[in-house]
């Protein structure tokens, strides 16, 4: 136990699993999590508790340990234990966190897996995220708020951290992540720049524009000793560093992103923006989509690409092509960084080799098209026929899931291994010739069969034990049956293993050599990958254009906002077969119609008005079509949504304080282009400060000088007056229509105030007992007189 004992007082934070022979064992508390977790058998053995699995069982268990919140330090055998005198070498050859897998079970293949490492100073943080399965490698140095924000969005699996700043890491965060703290000389900026330097080969960081982002560089400094510290060194599909540069994208907080739904509903069987429109056909693209959801952008010129490409698929006849094309490729984003790191399978590799085919299909398809558009964008393409014909010239047609597992490596490629395949195929005759002799000579109707603890061996049932002849060996006996052994049968096995062993080991070589081969091309093939997802994106827009009446919005430097026949892209989708959503018109700007107040009773559609404006605008910002028969858009900067109740019981705030929060801050930073949301502010506290407070709201929004636009549902009818003091304040209402006795909701946006809030009607529809609104009814009548 001491060579136990030393390697886990390297690793005292990580689970261990310790080879031994053919199993990896836990010991003590590492025991109880491996068990508890894998439900797996706890023994004690000289009063030390153990569990284990067989070695063989690794990839099954590993990624149940690691989605249980364990790092997991894997500790194998270095040297032949047949070979070795005393005690085997061992040493730690992975270890696997939430933030840093390649196994396919871990990951997620519509999501990206983000590592992050924070750097926090006084005022401003520096943040880095590396996906270690894509490449893909991020950095921003903002405020400290907006760091906060940026993460909440991206959503890191681990987070590393200085140690000495435990305390304000928690402050952050609120110990929402899975997270692991670092000494603190891992946070130095010195050896962070001349780490990223030396990876990149370059002499500065000015070609990536973070060269005067000090605490950015610290950050990912700190992600490459982490690779270091968990024994991650090929990483050359790391290739680039990219700035998160704040003006660059509309700002979302993530209570915005929550209260929209963009990216999953909050309620049970509800849908998401992201589900509606993620109608991608690779992973690549689904992963992309997301990004760029959470993170639109403001650059025109780029939408306006966006929007072309999306246009010109729309007028093109290859979508049927172009399906069945993008259905049939990999994962090539992430297949190119198994190559890098030496991971990826002989299946895997022939996906990939699959995958450049379809490549050249869409690149062939694309140029053919009628659209120029598509005819440029074919030719960003790279030609990589090359690397196609050198992975089906070596690799075997049909090659095994792994190596050893059967054929790899093609025939032709190598004349040894070649030839050991002929006397592996010729023994393997000579085993048909003994079984058939042995049968002949004792009249026994036996098998030959092969297992790895007794080789090859001869089997017959026990009613045929007393013809066995003298020269055969009995190794095993069974309920039903006994196997034999002969001199021959040893000597034949001896060579066939032999060759076998031969044949594995030459395949490894090749292989080996083969994915290095490949690794040539990552670049490129990385660039492949990028632009198969961009494709694969806009792609969907244009399906979900075609299938749902989106139209192509106008974006430009303008302040004003007019939608026409707006709707809501995840209600339309959720209605009954046969019914229609109502559409709604909507203007809005800074010099006359700043602030609408819209008011209507419950259940008339307010919320869904708010939404669907955020969610147009929303839409085109990143690039698609949108929901409603014209759009006008002067360019959003930020989108602030304070719609719908909560509270955070765990932080000892109300509903009330968390709404007087996000809506201070959104006082505190809202820009002359941003869009803000705000639905029934001041409902957490009494009708006169609710009322007080949602005027002090509306004013201060309308008299401030960036004068944010602004959709504000109320059911303070005392708000209507403002229209008559403030100039730029309009009432709408969500109209409703009652007939004898009954409501009928239109859903109708249209001007002027609401006379009614019909909480009554509401409630009988609720099935409230008719006891009870007997009861209402009488004090609604009493206190309106």
């Amino acid at each position: 136990m001491a060579q136990y004992h030393q390697i886990k007082s390297r690793y005292p934070e990580a689970l261990l699993l310790f080879r031994v022979g053919d199993f990896y064992e836990t010991f003590e508390d590492d025991a109880i999590k491996c068990s508890e977790s894998l439900n797996i058998v706890l023994t004690n053995r000289s009063d030390i508790k153990l569990a284990g699995f067989p070695h063989h069982a690794l990839n099954n268990f590993l990624p149940k340990l690691v989605q249980a919140g364990y790092r997991v330090a894997i500790c194998d055998q270095l040297e032949d234990p047949k070979k070795t005198k005393g005690i085997v070498k061992r040493g730690i050859t992975h270890l696997v966190t939430p933030g840093l897998t390649l196994d396919d079970q871990i990951l997620q293949a519509k999501s990206n897996n983000f590592l992050a490492a924070l750097h926090f100073e006084k005022e401003k943080s520096g943040v880095a995220f590396l996906d270690i399965s894509t490449g893909e490698f991020l950095v921003a140095e903002e405020k400290n708020s907006y760091v906060k924000q940026l993460i909440k969005k991206i959503s890191p699996s681990e987070i590393i951290y200085q140690k000495k700043k435990k305390d304000k890491f928690e402050e952050l965060l609120e110990n929402n992540f899975f997270s692991f703290a670092m000494d603190d000389w891992v946070f130095q900026y010195e050896s962070a720049y001349e780490k990223l330097t030396r990876h990149f080969q370059t002499s500065s960081l000015k070609g990536f524009g973070v060269e005067n982002l000090k605490y950015a560089i610290i950050a990912a400094g700190a992600i490459f000793n982490y690779l270091d510290h968990t024994h991650n060194s090929k990483i050359r599909h790391i290739s680039s560093l990219r700035r998160i540069d704040p003006d660059k994208y509309v700002w979302m907080d993530d209570f915005t992103i929550k209260s929209l739904e963009i990216l999953e509903s909050n309620h049970l069987n509800g849908r998401s923006l992201l589900e509606i429109l993620d109608s991608t056909l690779t992973f690549m693209g689904s992963r992309l989509l997301k990004r760029w959801i959470i993170m639109p952008i403001k650059n025109l010129s780029t939408i306006y690409a966006r929007y072309n490409l999306v246009e010109a698929l729309l007028r093109s006849n290859i979508d049927m092509k172009l399906t069945k094309f993008f259905k049939s490729l990999g994962d090539i984003e992430r297949l190119t960084s198994k190559v890098i790191i030496e991971s990826i399978t002989p299946r895997e590799l022939m996906n990939l080799s699959h995958s450049l085919v379809v490549m050249e299909n869409i690149k062939k398809l694309l140029s053919s098209s009628n659209e120029d558009k598509l005819n440029l964008y074919s030719n960003k393409f790279p030609y990589l026929n090359p690397l196609y014909d050198t992975i089906r010239r070596i690799l075997h047609s049909d090659p095994a899931h792994q190596l050893g597992k059967g054929n790899v490596i093609a025939s032709g490629v190598s004349k040894e291994l070649d030839e050991l395949r002929a006397l592996v195929s010729s023994l393997k005759k000579d085993l048909e010739r003994i079984c058939l002799h042995e049968r002949k000579s004792t009249g026994i109707p036996l098998k030959i069969s092969f297992n790895n603890v007794f080789g090859y061996y001869i089997e017959i049932r026990n009613i045929y034990k007393n013809k066995v002849p003298e020269n055969w060996m009995r190794k095993q006996t069974l309920v039903n049956s006994e196997r034999y052994i002969t001199e021959e049968l040893k000597s034949l096995e001896i060579k066939i293993l032999g060759a076998e062993e031969k044949i594995l080991s030459l395949e490894k070589d090749l292989f080996k050599n083969l994915v290095f081969s490949v690794g040539k091309y990552f670049i490129d093939l990385q660039k492949v990958s990028k632009l198969i997802a961009h494709l694969d994106v806009l792609f969907a827009f244009a399906n979900n254009a075609k299938n749902n009446e989106y139209v192509r919005p106008i974006i430009n430097n303008s302040m004003n906002l007019y939608i026409k026949k707006g709707r809501h892209p995840v209600i339309e989708k959720s209605l009954p077969f046969g019914t229609n959503y109502v559409a709604n018109d909507l203007f809005i700007d800074n010099v006359e119609s700043q602030i609408l107040i819209i008011t209507g009773p419950n259940m008339a559609g307010k919320s869904a008005v708010l939404r669907q404006t955020a969610l147009i605008v929303l839409m085109a910002h990143f690039g698609s079509y949108v929901p409603a028969q014209y759009v006008y858009i002067g360019y959003i900067d930020k989108i602030f949504s304070r719609v719908g109740a909560s509270d955070n019981i765990s932080l000892g705030e109300s509903t009330f304080m968390v709404e007087m929060n996000e809506t201070a801050s959104i006082l505190n930073n809202m820009s002359k282009r941003s869009l803000i949301i705000l639905d029934e502010i001041g409902r957490g506290t009494s009708t006169y400060d609710g009322a007080s407070i949602a005027w002090a709201v509306v004013e201060y929004l309308h008299e401030h000088p960036k004068r944010p636009k602004t959709l504000f549902a109320t059911h303070y009818h005392e708000l209507h007056k403002m229209s008559n003091i403030f100039k730029r304040i309009k009432n709408f209402n969500v109209s409703v229509r009652e007939i004898d006795g009954n409501v009928i909701f239109l859903r109708k946006l249209i001007p002027g105030e609401s006379k009614h809030s019909l909480g009554l009607h509401v409630a009988k529809i609720a099935n409230m007992p008719p006891s009870v609104l007997k009861i209402a009814k009488e004090i609604l009548d009493y206190m309106r007189e």
